[in-house]
């Protein structure tokens, strides 16, 4: 079973970048989509970026993030990353990473088909 693990939260003023991380412990399956979830205080969770896991180069993000934010991975290394660009105060939340099968068309925001979930990290934005 893969375990997730992700890092590089912290606090940035608005306007600022921050860099998250999500390392495997074991490579994740092709065919997979890995999702980056999103859960501010008191709100649900919601999905903010995906991308496949294969050859096909597949990347999706929710409007909320289009354009500010950037998923990426490093087959090498067993890790995705999410490059958060001129954050605001309404990016502050708890993030998370989560594995599903069956690829991201149509149904990476479906937190109830990822069955493998890191623990989060924290990513605060102060105005």
């Amino acid at each position: 079973e893969v375990h997730l693990v992700e890092s590089g939260g912290g606090s940035v003023q608005s306007g600022g970048s921050l860099r998250v991380s999500c390392a495997a412990s074991d490579n994740v399956p092709t065919g997979s989509c890995l999702g980056w979830f999103r859960q501010p205080p008191g709100k649900e969770r919601e999905g903010v970026a995906a991308i496949y896991i294969g050859s096909v180069n597949y990347r999706a993000y929710s409007d909320s993030v289009k354009g500010r934010f950037a998923i990426s991975r490093d087959n090498a290394k067993n890790t995705v990353y999410l490059q958060m660009n001129s954050l605001k105060s309404e990016d502050s939340a708890v993030y998370s990473c989560a594995v599903k099968l069956g690829g991201c068309t149509g149904t990476w925001t479906r937190t109830d088909l990822y069955k493998t979930w890191g623990q989060g990290t924290q990513v605060t934005v102060s105005s």
